[in-house]
């Protein structure tokens, strides 16, 4: 059995999960093609400039995310691990700093659960966080669910 690839406590994650009626690749390819995860990566109302996306373990995804606000939040992510199409993890090297583990499981043809972790090194970055980012997550998930959609089509 493989070890855990990021250790951690209930108190130090944020998780988000939602179940998809949509095949698992097709689930998976919106988050690992920059094609489409550019159109719904971020909360409602965001946007997104990828400069690199390179989906490989130690490879980087550089981007910035657009606020409504007009505010621009530059993003660096190193990949951890990708094992296509169940997982991928990834450590942010912009502040917040936290990994995230996304999952998908098939549960049936057309129907993926996937689990978004946000993992923190101590429950108290993770509490400060906390109150923004669950419905922000949510939205991301919605607009996920759009563009699932729309590749569907």
């Amino acid at each position: 059995m493989e070890p855990e690839i990021f250790s951690t406590t209930p108190d130090c994650e944020i998780v988000t999960t939602r179940i998809m009626n949509f095949p698992i690749d097709l689930s998976f390819k919106a988050w690992t093609d920059p094609n489409h995860l550019k159109n719904w990566w971020g909360p409602k109302g965001f946007t997104n400039t990828f400069n690199e996306f390179d989906l490989r373990p130690g490879g980087k995804w550089s981007f910035i995310m657009h606020g409504p606000d007009k505010g621009n939040y530059p993003n660096e992510v190193e990949f951890i691990k990708i094992d296509e199409p169940n997982l991928i993890a990834w450590k942010r090297h912009s502040k917040p700093l936290f990994k995230v583990l996304a999952t998908f499981e098939e549960i049936y043809s057309d129907k993926t659960k996937i689990i978004f972790r946000m993992i923190f090194d101590t429950a108290e970055e993770s509490n400060k966080l906390r109150p923004f980012v669950v419905d922000k997550n949510e939205e991301n998930f919605d607009r996920l669910e759009v563009e699932l959609v729309k590749m569907a089509q």
